[in-house]
């Protein structure tokens, strides 16, 4: 039951500090620059937070060959660059660190 509650407690303090910062925002128009640079917060975020996961074993550098997180990592970043498709950049991400798991 406790737990219930930590997760209610966190979902409205989450709520509580991005609602007035959207509602505030919703009726402004941004100075172009600030636009354009928010449009580089979701892939930089993202980035931090895969970056560590594929790189880091155990808190330590991981560039060798049987790193397979690193693999498909770097794999999956050349077919969402190739085909702009998540779908099947996840699919194929997914299937690359499978394979790579399983024969290196």
């Amino acid at each position: 039951m406790n737990e219930l509650w930590l997760l209610l407690g966190m979902a409205a303090a989450t709520m509580a500090t991005r609602i007035p910062v959207l509602i505030a925002l919703s009726r402004r128009n941004l100075p172009p620059n600030v636009a354009r640079a928010l449009r580089y917060v979701p892939p930089t975020v993202l980035a931090a937070i895969i970056v560590p996961i594929a790189v880091l074993r155990e808190g330590r550098l991981a560039l060798a060959a049987d790193n397979a997180t690193l693999a498909a990592s770097l794999i999956a970043v050349v077919i969402s660059w190739r085909t702009k498709n998540l779908l099947v950049t996840i699919l194929l991400g997914m299937a690359a660190f499978l394979l790579w798991r399983a024969f290196i």
